[in-house]
């Protein structure tokens, strides 16, 4: 009789005292084994690449690509590692976000430890692990208005990059960022674009 594989998971988090925690606690669990660590989208992206985890558990705001990119990615490369967003955003805009993404889980940081080896059992399995209480809330929402490049280049210029920046940055013209900013603010009813970033980050859109 062979032994049970153990879930391979991949840690996403850019706080170092956070993901050692993370990890130390998940391999006190009999059946779970953290193959791999990432302090940021890129390096989750390679690291994926070469452990092929079973899971994937992500923070949203991580620098080079957010965790909500990082699950986009995967779903459109085709891994089959299923992603659990864990984060301290409570909002239900994130959630929508976060599933159309392809996540298969949503906990909140403020979870005890347990909850996130149960979850990580759930997900795979092929079942889905979300707040009740906050995906009601995320679907009685409104919806989201912006599209993922407004909302690309929304995050950015909130966060104080220029258009200039940005452009270089997505490999866009300066003309088409502008435009792009332009759409966003028209959608949220905002008086530019940090206003626009502001009401976009209040309803969990960014």
């Amino acid at each position: 009789m062979t032994a049970k594989q153990s879930i391979r998971v991949l840690l996403a988090e850019d706080q170092t005292m956070l993901r050692g925690a993370l990890a130390a606690l998940l391999e006190l669990e009999h059946d779970i084994e953290v193959v791999a660590q990432a302090a940021d989208g890129r390096e989750a992206q390679r690291l994926e690449r070469e452990h092929h985890p079973d899971i994937v558990v992500t923070d949203i705001e991580m620098p080079q690509m957010t965790g909500l990119e990082f699950a986009s990615h995967l779903k459109d490369s085709g891994s089959q590692a299923r992603v659990i967003i864990l984060t301290t955003f409570a909002r239900p805009g994130y959630l929508r976000r976060a599933l159309d993404a392809g996540a298969h889980g949503y906990l909140l940081k403020d979870r005890p430890a347990s909850e996130l080896a149960e979850a990580i059992r759930r997900v795979h399995s092929g079942l889905r692990a979300v707040d009740p209480a906050l995906a009601a809330e995320a679907w009685a929402a409104d919806a989201d208005p912006l599209s993922d490049r407004e909302r690309q280049i929304l995050q950015r210029a909130g966060d104080g990059r220029s258009s200039a920046d940005i452009a270089t940055e997505l490999h866009l013209s300066e003309g088409t960022v502008r435009n792009y900013l332009s759409e966003a603010i028209a959608k949220l009813g905002a008086a530019n674009r940090t206003d626009a970033a502001r009401i976009a980050r209040t309803r969990g859109w960014l």
